[in-house]
């Protein structure tokens, strides 16, 4: 068995671990899914530091003829925009598993769930045969519908049902778009998803239209593009913390990774569409932004915020060079630790107080400083301030940007402005206002200061050395827009 083989298949035998153990045990239980998660990191270390960022192609690949009449194979393989996300996904479960240790209902099942979840997630990103990633994307749906309807808020079946119905929608558009585009690759469908610089040269370019926009629908309902987006403030809100974090963390990333390995495929209706990129990114910024601005409730914030982050790295992607694609990495790696950040503590609060809505507080730098250092960083790393991840990420997007678009880097500014006015606003009803004694309230255990600690430490770490990230994909990217150069 290989490394990614490996990798990939820890998840699922660690819940095979899980089903044999006594349901009535919560803490053996906890125990066993946390060291599950942690081997599957190092895993993943491991293979970072095995990988080569000189080499373009993939790497440590694995081949299995399924079915050789229709191609299909079980093939794995790992590149420059695979790498960050696969440690990004493992080092999330792990904090995500820590982040559940409050969770004794039917807590057999919840952490059987996450495992399986993880297990559908990396093979997302490993998958290099169109229906291996096709069945993987599939996988992921059903533990988090289970997450979420079981384990969350007050409205969490609406929120489940809404999940589902929207996925749904976009796997029939993937499904039906990798159906069309593997017409005209018979001979090689067990490698469609691995030559990034192969187009669909047989199909018309009027047919590339379609099937591009079939994949757009499909991710985009995921990433979320606006307005494929209205599954995603109710699934932040009702899901546990730590099914949330995955969300936010990983499965929005699966969706523009999914965009970045489609759009090298069809590089005639990529130039064609990218007008209409450039907007639906603009759009999803500009509202998702205006939206957090109006929100009190810090999770519902922080879904918004990320509609608008999200609409960044899609910025990225529309300008269809290796800035572009260097800056949608990046802000995908800031985003999900940032974001994971500002939920894990949300929810740190919310566990001592039961309010989420930030008007209510102020002062919590005297009651819970630990927290309040915590919290503050990731609030400014959410804005990109220097010395962050987000701030080198939002000056690469701008510099791509630029290179395409001109004067509509504006819009971006502006959405950048007004996400810093509504965090400054968060940062001063928490630490600032006046409020009644929070003296009671106490500050972090060691364990959720482990957590939290680990995503600030990375996003710090990251921020002052952001080389090592852009080298690790810098190869691949050059490879990739090579497929949008004019004939």
């Amino acid at each position: 068995m290989g490394i990614l083989s490996l990798l990939l298949w820890t998840p699922a035998l660690g819940s095979l671990l899980l089903a044999g153990l006594p349901g009535d045990k919560p803490h053996w239980v906890r125990t066993a899914a946390q060291g599950v998660a942690a081997v599957t990191l190092l895993l993943s270390l491991w293979l970072l530091g095995h990988y080569d960022p000189h080499n373009a192609a993939l790497q440590l690949t694995e081949y299995v003829a399924v079915n050789p009449t229709s191609g299909s194979a079980y093939s794995l393989g790992v590149d420059g925009l695979s790498m960050p996300l696969l440690v990004l996904c493992t080092l999330l479960t792990s904090v995500a598993l820590l982040a559940s240790a409050s969770v004794d209902n039917q807590a057999k099942a919840y952490h059987l769930c996450l495992l399986l979840l993880e297990f559908g997630m990396l093979g997302v990103l490993l998958a290099q045969d169109w229906v291996l990633f096709y069945i993987f994307w599939e996988v992921t749906l059903f533990p988090l519908f289970f997450l979420i309807s079981r384990w969350g808020g007050k409205r969490r079946h609406t929120a489940s049902l809404s999940f589902v119905f929207y996925t749904l929608t976009g796997s029939v558009f993937l499904l039906l778009s990798f159906l069309a585009l593997s017409q005209y690759h018979l001979a090689a469908n067990g490698s469609l998803m691995t030559a990034l610089g192969h187009s669909a040269k047989a199909m018309p370019v009027q047919q590339q239209i379609w099937v591009l926009l079939g994949f757009l629908l499909g991710f985009g309902i995921k990433v979320p593009i606006f307005p494929a987006h209205g599954w995603l403030p109710s699934a932040y809100i009702q899901a546990p913390v730590a099914v949330s974090i995955l969300i936010a963390g990983v499965l929005l990333k699966m969706a523009a990774y999914g965009l970045l390995r489609v759009l090298p495929i069809l590089p005639d209706a990529a130039r064609i569409l990218q007008p209409l990129l450039v907007l639906l990114a603009l759009i999803g910024m500009l509202y998702g932004s205006l939206l957090a601005w109006r929100q009190s409730h810090l999770k519902a914030m922080t879904a918004y915020a990320s509609i608008s982050q999200m609409g960044m790295v899609l910025l990225g992607i529309s300008g269809l060079n290796q800035a572009g694609a260097d800056s949608a990495l990046l802000q995908m790696v800031a985003h999900s630790l940032t974001v994971a950040a500002l939920l894990l503590l949300g929810e740190q609060l919310y566990q001592r107080t039961h309010n989420r809505h930030s008007q209510d507080y102020g002062n919590l730098v005297q009651a819970m400083p630990r927290w309040s250092a915590l919290m503050a960083f990731s609030l400014f790393a959410a804005m990109g301030i220097p010395g962050t991840l987000g701030f080198v990420a939002e000056v690469q997007t701008l510099t791509a940007f630029y290179q395409q678009a001109g004067w509509l880097w504006l819009a971006v500014a502006l959405s950048l402005l007004i996400t810093a006015a509504y965090l400054i606003r968060t940062l001063s009803l928490l630490f600032i206002s006046t409020q009644p004694d929070r003296a009671t309230w106490a500050d972090l255990r060691p364990a959720e200061q482990l957590a939290a600690g680990v995503l600030v430490a990375t996003l710090l770490a990251l921020g002052l050395q952001p080389n090592g990230l852009l080298d690790l994909s810098a190869s691949t990217t050059a490879h990739w827009q090579q497929a949008f150069r004019e004939p």
